[in-house]
């Protein structure tokens, strides 16, 4: 049985032997490292920065109620999440919070789920580059003028393939390496947010009223402007989510029971608060609300206009820091997942996904292998960017699926008196059903309207065709039902804790294969 590291307090290995698992992640990050996983995973200057065009383009200024819509919803998840978090502060939370609260079939689909849209995401989040840095500076339009066919969603590819190798090597090398690039990488960010809260409100031109105006949004939505208003809800809804990220480092963490579901609530709150005033700032400084390219180049043309080129440009910088320590996050997160689910066999070559390098202290055969699949779905959008849309919608689908996956069998067990907290730390009380009960009914909502195949959020430009319109509904289907009926089929059979994961109480707990004749 593999020894805590001395720096560990002897309690925080106690609740890997409830799964069955020795230690073997090295115990290293503190308070701030664990928020600043979950904060960086949300990355407020990269999901508003990536994502406020498209709000606005579909609500008008209005749109800016989905922000705190989406965190009312989110932030009873995170309840949940915070919960499970201190009585299960292990690596893949997702997945091992779901086979705890439901059965081994529910949390190797909630895995399979998770994993497949953390390997989109990361390619996702590395395509912000193409948002900011162009904008910076046209030297980083690798390919043509930007004005061709094909310019920018080619060059957005060559940006994101640095990126995303950057992320990968990091891993590589380990989560203290990892840690202190985040963490300088959020102290930064969190820097420059403020700055930018600041700087935006000495330069307001309208009051908060703004965020009543629709521009005429609703016209020719089939339910006026609420249709409207659900569509561009996705901007918001597409930024708030990653704050499990906390705790799925909890292998890693000092007394993880007690920081990480601090961890994840401060994490969701702070970037509510910090995100909602950028967005009501932006739109009550902007210079011209009519302007076109506030529904084409969004946020970053909001801040070199309001602040100028020099100052806007600054914090564009910014920004990238941000996608880098978003992408390096997810990343993160991704590996943790991977590594969880292949130490109970329930992955293909799970003996080699869950080798943890004694050197480095991290599994890094699923680094490498998730930042290659990445960089694969990235050459999608080289020449069918429209597809590249699709793919990264549908993976924000199946995280949401992820979490009802956790919310409901959670709900299911308080209903059976089945759902003990974690005695002495983070608990709702009585408050548990209530909150368990909106989660669950928020996750089911959300997820209709995600998935929900509207030609303005699955096919808004030529060509037209109905799987692209379908395609959430038809991809997210076959990935539930092929992984339901491969894990029924064959998984299900192969599942259990590796000999060489397992903790050994006792010579008489050894299986006999394990004995080695003399």
């Amino acid at each position: 049985m593999a020894a805590t590291a001395p720096s560990s307090p002897p309690g925080d290995d106690a609740e890997l032997t409830e799964f069955g698992y020795r230690p073997e992640l090295k115990r290293t990050l503190g308070n701030f490292h664990t928020f600043a996983a979950g904060i960086s995973y949300i990355s407020i200057l990269t999901g508003t920065f990536q994502l406020f065009y498209f709000g606005y383009a579909s609500g008008g200024p209005a749109y800016w109620w989905s922000w705190p819509m989406v965190f009312a919803g989110q932030f009873m998840v995170a309840l949940c999440f915070a919960e499970l978090a201190a009585r299960y502060p292990v690596a893949g939370s997702i997945y091992n919070w779901a086979k705890k609260v439901g059965n081994g079939h529910v949390g190797w689909l909630a895995g399979w789920m998770m994993l497949i849209a953390s390997v989109v995401s990361i390619a996702a989040v590395a395509l912000a580059y193409q948002l900011t840095l162009p904008q910076i500076s046209s030297v980083f339009q690798f390919v043509g003028d930007g004005t061709g066919t094909y310019d920018v969603a080619t060059n957005a590819v060559i940006l994101a393939a640095g990126l995303i190798l950057f992320t990968t090597v990091v891993n590589a090398f380990g989560v203290k390496l990892m840690a202190r690039i985040n963490t300088a990488g959020v102290f930064l960010e969190l820097i420059a947010t403020v700055v930018l809260i600041v700087l935006l409100a000495v330069n307001v031109v309208r009051g908060p009223q703004v965020v009543t105006e629709t521009a005429g949004t609703g016209s020719g939505q089939p339910f006026g402007y609420l249709g409207a208003f659900l569509i561009a809800s996705l901007a918001s809804a597409y930024v708030m989510y990653g704050f499990d990220t906390a705790a799925s480092l909890g292998e890693e963490s000092l007394d993880p029971s007690r920081n990480a579901p601090r961890a994840v609530i401060r994490a969701i709150v702070a970037s509510f608060v910090l995100g909602g005033l950028i967005l009501i700032l932006a739109l009550m400084s902007v210079s011209n609300l009519r302007g076109e390219k506030l529904s084409t180049d969004g946020l970053q043309y909001v801040v070199l206009d309001v602040l100028g080129p020099t100052a806007g440009k600054a914090m564009l910088w910014c920004v990238l820091i941000a996608v880098t320590v978003c992408a390096l996050a997810v990343h993160t997160a991704a590996v943790r997942l991977a590594f969880a689910m292949a130490r109970d066999n329930n992955l293909p070559a799970s003996s080699r996904l869950a080798k943890v390098s004694p050197r480095f202290g991290t599994p890094i055969l699923p680094t490498v292998i998730i930042g290659v699949l990445a960089l694969a779905i990235l050459l999608v959008n080289i020449r069918q960017p429209q597809i590249f849309t699709v793919v990264t919608s549908i993976g924000i689908v199946m995280i949401y699926v992820a979490y009802l996956l956790v919310t409901l069998p959670m709900l299911v067990a308080r209903l059976r008196g089945r759902w003990q907290p974690a005695e002495g730390r983070f608990s709702l009380g009585r408050w548990g059903l209530p909150v368990n009960i909106l989660a669950v009914l928020w996750g089911g909502a959300m997820t209709l309207n995600l998935i929900w195949p509207r030609a303005a959020v699955y096919n808004a430009a030529e060509p037209y065709h109905w799987y692209l319109r379908w395609g959430a509904v038809l991809f997210v289907g076959a990935i539930a039902l092929g992984g339901f009926t491969y894990y029924w089929f064959v998984q299900r059979h192969r599942t259990g804790v590796l000999a060489e994961h397992a903790v050994v109480a006792s010579p008489e707990h050894v299986a006999p294969k394990e004995v080695i004749p003399s």
